[in-house]
């Protein structure tokens, strides 16, 4: 039995118990997504995993960090907190997909105003969520209440997580060459990033975040909270069947800033814009805002969620494969010779 309590600690704004409950009301949530190497469960120091090396000539440990940003104020407006958590573990495990490695666990971070137990359990079924569609396990994490410093209704939340790849089957972009093809596959939207501009563009507040918009057949709040795609198990399915070369997740920075990351020295990246369908979403904000479109391209993924090169005549099969796996790829440019950067046509 836990007997921590302590009134005067309550009485400063820090209830204990109410951590102790959020716990109890998350642990099942939390254990759905436990995979083979999880040792133990909730309540530890440390979050223990055995990772199984079999098979792997060189095991390269790969980890990436990220939070859900203002994306969160969304939430805040909509009192929706279930679906925020799919948006972290994303933009952790997304990262560490683009290397070619299997995520094997996260860990969250969420630091609250005030510790409402069942918010928080909320919060963590999203986490869960995405851990289960990540393949990996959720072993740990922690929950900080701070009064005075984020207001009793508002949080921040943050993770990371850790794969795993063999050194022979990372992706690097190394073997990257002139006449590679591009190949975007389909973001859900917004997915997390550039939500400062959002905001301020489309006059986010309590009314205008109900307001029902016909081109998204839903309200413009439940539009900017659909979750961040995750990828791990297309690009693994891909991996299986064509050589990828390279992969980059288009986050905050867009195009401009993102697949340059993929890229080397004397490859540049062409890329038709017409060869993707742009969601209705990007085209309110472009408009609301009279934004140009290079601030667009170099803010928001602009309906691609991934762009990945292949080598031309595995091009179609990459497509079949990334359609087989759940999700839309389309054909978008190529590589040619040039200075490292992106072209925009």
């Amino acid at each position: 039995m836990n007997d921590s309590r302590s009134e005067s600690y309550k009485a400063a704004g820090v209830d204990v118990t109410a951590g102790y409950e959020a716990v109890k009301l998350m642990k099942p949530m939390v254990e759905s997504t436990f995979t083979d190497g999880v040792i133990g469960t909730l309540g530890g120091f440390g979050g223990l995993f055995k990772p199984n090396f079999k098979g792997m000539a060189e095991p390269i440990l790969v980890s990436g960090t990220d939070g859900v940003g203002t994306k969160l104020k969304l939430a805040f407006l909509m009192d929706k907190h279930d679906t925020i958590g799919i948006d972290c573990v994303a933009m952790c495990v997304n990262d560490i997909a683009c290397c070619g490695a299997q995520p094997l666990f996260f860990l969250d971070y969420v630091a609250v105003g005030k510790n409402k137990p069942e918010r928080v359990a909320q919060m963590v079924a999203g986490v869960a969520e995405g851990c289960r569609q990540a393949g990996c396990a959720l072993i740990g994490g922690e929950t900080a209440e701070m009064p005075g410093f984020y207001p009793e209704d508002e949080y921040d939340m943050a993770g990371f997580s850790v794969g795993m790849v063999d050194r022979q089957n990372m992706i690097d972009g190394a073997n990257l060459k002139v006449g590679d093809v591009l190949i975007g596959v389909a973001s859900s939207g917004v997915h997390s990033n550039g939500y400062s501009l959002v905001r301020k563009t489309l006059g986010i507040n309590e009314k205008s975040v109900r307001r029902y918009i016909d081109e998204f057949g839903k309200t413009l709040g439940e539009e900017l909270l659909t979750p961040t795609k995750i990828y791990v198990k297309a690009i693994q399915s891909l991996v299986g069947t064509v050589d990828v070369k390279a992969i980059s997740h288009i986050t905050g920075g867009g195009f401009y800033e993102n697949i340059p990351r993929m890229l080397h020295d004397g490859i540049r990246a062409n890329i038709e814009k017409a060869a993707m369908p742009l969601p209705a979403v990007f085209d309110l904000i472009a408009k609301t805002g009279k934004i140009p479109e290079r601030d667009m391209y170099n803010t928001f993924n602009m309906g691609a969620g991934l762009v990945l090169a292949v080598a031309a005549e595995d091009a179609d099969r990459a497509v079949a494969a990334i359609s087989a796996a759940g999700e839309k790829a389309y054909i978008i440019g190529e590589c040619v010779a040039g200075e490292k950067g992106v072209d925009l046509k």
